[in-house]
């Protein structure tokens, strides 16, 4: 965990007490003291905190001390009250992170956006709405939160491209505490656009509702700018952020998008250069050939044939880690090559962790070979299914996720046998 901690500002026996100070006090929230009560103690013992020491603190509490990540989460909030104002300003000589098209530039671009959306226009109708709950104030209430939902895109980015990377440099608790507040606040808008699609003239509740998101995405930006992002910019090579930024575009920007293409002070390291040059398509390991028992395919075939299937195909291999996934024109979840060599569990919300594990504990012990869900998602209804795929002895290789959208096959009625004009 030393590495965690920032060398520069204390010497190790400080460091070890700030450690064990910060873990004492949040152990006092979990048992029940209010921020009141540790807030003095925080600011005269510990003093200024670094965003890494914050990070080891979230780690320790989940590794070494076995607070569940769910409990993290939901004093994620009290001791973010309590770290506000204490956390240092990260210096950089030279901070890429400011020019337009840099993935942080991008981030903050978006929050920023975020907040004039939130704490003026929502803001603002949900206090028209408290005083008079007219079918008018209902309708912006809906647009508003239509809007907001576009938050999906930035905390997929997040999750899909930064915390893969962040976990390659062995930073995981921010990482689950952070999903899981995510997921909570999508919930809080979908719960106040079906309280309010139709109103059934519950006005408090749906007043406590939006309160509640207001403060929750603040909160957000507030950890995003002050934890998240100062940790990542402390941690990531710039062959990495050009990489997220590179793939940002397939997931999608928030309210707004990146007005130009981030050039950074150099090029890609060469290997790195290397690599990106043999994954294009013609480049010379693209030119090869694998033969089957039933036949040969060039690399290219192979390729651009699993891209056209209409279904998304995923391979999980035997250690529970990404090796591939099909890239087809219109995929149902996103996925970015940074889910290559992360494991499946930290792919999904803390959430549902415990579903993706016990299912892969089933194929690994030959209770099943097949296990399928079904979920109906707007217009599309998804049907997913997981395979257990073992070689000819039996043996378990891995988990194929087959994922296709059968809205269309199950409107189909009657028989089709001629060819469409």
């Amino acid at each position: 965990m030393s590495e965690l901690i920032n060398n520069r500002e204390a010497t190790v026996p400080e460091q070890t007490r700030r450690q064990a100070m910060l873990k004492e006090i949040i152990k006092e929230l979990h048992a029940g003291k209010s921020v009141e009560e540790v807030k003095a103690r925080f600011a005269e013992a510990v003093g200024d905190v670094t965003v890494a020491e914050i990070s080891a603190m979230e780690h320790s509490l989940m590794t070494e001390e076995g607070i569940p990540v769910s409990e993290v989460q939901r004093l994620c909030s009290v001791h973010t009250a309590i770290f506000k104002g204490s956390i240092q300003e990260i210096h950089r000589s030279s901070k890429p992170e400011e020019q337009p098209g840099h993935p942080v530039h991008t981030f903050k671009l978006e929050n920023r956006e975020v907040e004039k959306l939130l704490n003026f226009r929502l803001s603002l109708h949900a206090d028209k709405f408290g005083r008079a709950d007219s079918e008018e104030m209902v309708y912006k209430l809906l647009e508003d939160l239509s809007l907001l939902l576009d938050l999906d895109k930035h905390y997929s980015r997040k999750e899909n491209l930064l915390f893969p990377y962040l976990e390659k440099y062995g930073i995981y608790g921010p990482t689950k505490v952070m999903w899981g507040v995510d997921d909570g606040i999508r919930s809080l808008i979908k719960s106040a656009k079906t309280q309010l699609s139709p109103y059934q003239g519950n006005r408090k509740e749906v007043g406590e509702l939006l309160t509640e998101i207001i403060q929750e995405v603040n909160e957000m930006i507030y950890k995003e700018e002050n934890i998240l992002l100062p940790m990542a910019l402390d941690k990531l090579t710039e062959d990495e952020w050009v990489k997220i930024a590179r793939e940002s575009d397939e997931i999608g920007f928030c309210l707004t998008s990146p007005k130009q293409e981030w050039i950074p002070e150099r090029a890609s390291e060469p290997e790195v250069a290397a690599q990106s040059a043999v994954l294009e398509e013609g480049g010379a390991a693209m030119q090869g050939f694998i033969r089957f028992e039933t036949g040969l395919w060039s690399l290219h075939q192979l390729e651009t044939v699993l891209n056209h299937l209409p279904v998304d195909l995923t391979f999980i291999d035997e250690n529970d880690v990404v090796r591939y996934f099909s890239h087809g024109k219109e995929r149902i979840f996103a996925r970015t090559k940074a889910v290559i060599g992360r494991t499946v569990q930290n792919c999904h919300p803390p959430q549902s962790v415990h579903v993706v594990e016990k299912l892969l504990e089933d194929f690994k012990a030959g209770r099943k070979d097949a296990e399928d869900f079904w979920i109906a998602i707007k217009d599309k209804f998804i049907y997913i299914r997981y395979f257990a795929v073992r070689d000819k002895d039996g043996k378990y290789m891995g988990t194929l996720e087959f994922t296709q959208n059968i809205a269309p096959i199950r409107a189909l009625e009657g028989q089709k046998r001629i060819l469409s004009e």
